[in-house]
């Protein structure tokens, strides 16, 4: 089956390209085996200039991709070109920061000189997920690549030509042959490429479902892995919260990238003495959210990705309404041409219902009234996930509770979760092992090898 991608727009197909065969992935692989042979040789000045100039031609071609990005999954026109900003941004990061991020640390023993050398190991590969189709390879890529591994990833089914583009750009821009590769494969295809004694480490950002498949696979062949999975990120609302600031950024926390962003905040989660006033302006908000074609540069809301995650989107609600949710805004899917779901406030949602303990992929909000700041963060908590949480208060002790309450991989307080190059970024529970970006991301697929002098 081709690798086909269809604008959720206007449900006309943008791109199709076949799958590889057996032989084509193996040699993909042969390539790129030969092509880490050369590239760990690489000073990091050397590494840094190739990178520097993608960056370069990103930055020059950031409209055409932008339109790609928009045709396959349906992301604002403004957003997309955002997207592509960050990943040149990205690129520039590494080829300047890599080589201090990767020094030799020196360690007292009882040695002359003693310490850690971090070293490439070879292959990695990715499977990576559709919703931030540039983003999400240049997170895990650029960091691995500039450590002097080389990549082969497998895109979503659903953008294949943002896949064509990543490769095509690194090509272009000097990388030789295999540095980047992508493999158009189906997920049957996996487990033999992850078997393969040429890859020596596997990541995925993805699902659960898919995380513990690809955990499974790397277990048994003995492989490094690194996940980041999903998430339903509490937005916490103190009693010392500036509602001027929080209300207008909830929106913006919930209806990024359409709602389908693993680091979206899902959860709203108010103390009661603000709960009222908090409900009535978000709903304001969110029922005012103009929703419409993503090129339009007035649009602000898009599409969810296909109708069949519109499908499941309006099944988790519909069904939550039935067991006892109530909408405020939302919640009814429109009619005509385009996988559109509109911004929707949920409340009394039960426990156990959909709504209430699934992650919502879309512009769903779900805003839960707790009687002091200690319940919200332990309602916050109280789900299997961890990836990313957010705490509104302009009290320092109340800012300091939150920093340290929530069980999340990343917090920030007073400000939209966002990853960041500066910061390490991945989940804890179900939501990942492992991390991408800052120097941690950098080291992931290093080997830490410990030196000793006589």
């Amino acid at each position: 089956m081709p690798f086909v991608s269809i604008n959720p727009t206007t449900e006309q197909v943008v791109h199709d390209y076949p799958v590889h065969t057996p032989a084509e992935v193996d040699q993909a692989l042969k390539v790129a085996a030969s092509a880490y042979q050369g590239w760990r040789a690489a000073s990091f000045e050397e590494r840094g200039e190739v990178m520097r100039r993608a960056a370069e031609l990103l930055e020059s071609e950031v409209p055409v991709v932008a339109e790609l990005m928009t045709a396959e999954m349906g992301k604002t026109f403004a957003a997309a070109k955002g997207e592509a900003m960050k990943c040149a941004a990205t690129m520039r990061y590494y080829a300047e920061h890599t080589e201090s991020m990767l020094e030799e640390v020196t360690l007292p023993t009882s040695g002359r000189r003693s310490g850690v050398r971090f070293e490439p190991t070879g292959a990695i590969f990715a499977v990576m997920p559709w919703n931030f189709p540039l983003w999400q390879v240049v997170r895990m890529a650029v960091p691995t690549i500039m450590a002097g591994n080389v990549v082969l990833f497998k895109h979503a089914p659903n953008v294949p030509g943002c896949a064509k583009y990543l490769e095509d750009l690194f090509i272009r821009a000097g990388f030789g042959p295999g540095v980047l590769t992508t493999l158009f494969v189906e997920i049957d295809q996996v487990p033999a490429i992850i078997a393969d004694p040429r890859v020596v480490g596997v990541t995925l950002t993805g699902s659960e479902r898919a995380g513990r498949s690809i955990a499974e696979l790397a277990g048994k062949n003995l492989k490094k892995c690194v996940l980041e999975l999903g998430g339903s990120d509490p937005f916490v609302i103190a009693r010392s919260a500036d509602l001027d600031l929080a209300v207008p950024m909830a929106v913006t926390a919930r209806i990024q990238n359409n709602g389908q962003a693993c680091i979206a905040a899902k959860r709203f989660i108010v103390v009661r003495e603000r709960s009222e006033e908090f409900k009535e302006r978000f709903v304001a908000e969110m029922a005012a959210v103009r929703m419409g074609d993503p090129m339009d540069p007035a649009t602000v809301l898009g599409p969810v990705v296909s109708k069949s995650q519109r499908d499941l989107l309006a099944d988790q609600v519909t069904t939550s309404l039935a067991a006892g949710a109530r909408a405020l805004t939302g919640g009814v899917v429109p009619e005509g041409v385009g996988y559109f779901y509109p911004a929707t406030v949920l409340v009394d949602v039960p426990a156990d219902s959909r709504a209430g303990c699934e992650e919502l992929f879309g512009p769903v909000a779900v805003v839960m009234v707790a009687e002091s700041l200690p319940e919200a963060i332990e309602r916050a908590n109280a789900t299997p996930w961890g990836l990313g949480g957010s705490i509104w208060a302009t009290d320092e002790a109340e800012i300091d509770e939150g920093l340290a309450g929530l069980e999340v991989g990343t917090v920030f307080a007073n400000a939209v979760v966002a990853s960041m190059n500066e910061l390490p970024f991945g989940g804890t529970k179900r939501s990942g092992i492992g991390r991408e970006l800052s120097f941690l991301g950098a080291r992931e697929f290093t080997n830490a090898k410990s030196f000793f002098v006589s």
